[in-house]
């Protein structure tokens, strides 16, 4: 994907989350399988990993190569990456630290989605200061995936988006 079109997706995985979750009753939002997250502690924890990244592409261009070096492979496609991700996942990786999400009720969750919303935007702009190749020459840290280029942390994003936008649904399902 070119800069353009991540940013298209970006925009529309997360929206399609957003809608996702703003289309549950109370029950459903609040539904959790045994040991997994409910609706809004999912929500939580997207808006935690964006939030997170948002710090990361406000920093200084040259900051990045100082404290994360440069690649040192080829860039995966965003088929690639996912892949990596759902292996790491089927491994046993799970999300820790400061993306365990907080416990979210349904009468705060329209708050959450709009700081959502604003993060995304600030991710969506401050890649216009990227062109495409400084996406394959700056890393930033995964807590999972390890180094990647800020072009894959984009992928990830998109794709993070969506995973956990498949889980609620199905796990509405499951609730009503």
């Amino acid at each position: 994907m070119n800069k353009d079109q991540i940013i298209n997706q970006l925009r529309i995985n997360h929206e399609a989350l957003i809608a996702c979750l703003a289309s549950l009753n109370e029950q459903e939002f609040n539904y959790a399988r045994e040991g997994k997250w409910n609706a809004g502690q999912t929500l939580d924890h997207v808006y935690r990993s964006i939030s997170t990244l948002v710090k990361g592409m406000l920093m200084p261009k040259f900051a990045f190569r100082a404290m994360f070096g440069k690649p040192e492979r080829p860039v995966k496609s965003y088929e690639e990456l996912v892949t990596s991700y759902k292996a790491k996942l089927a491994g046993g990786a799970k999300a820790s630290g400061r993306y365990l999400p907080a416990k979210i009720t349904w009468t705060n969750q329209g708050r959450i989605i709009a700081a959502l919303r604003k993060s995304i935007n600030n991710i969506c702009n401050s890649l216009g200061s990227y062109s495409e190749e400084d996406l394959d020459r700056y890393c930033l840290p995964h807590p999972i995936l390890g180094k990647l280029t800020v072009r894959e942390m984009m992928y990830f994003t998109i794709y993070h988006a969506e995973h956990h936008r498949q889980i609620v649904m199905r796990d509405s399902k499951i609730a009503s």
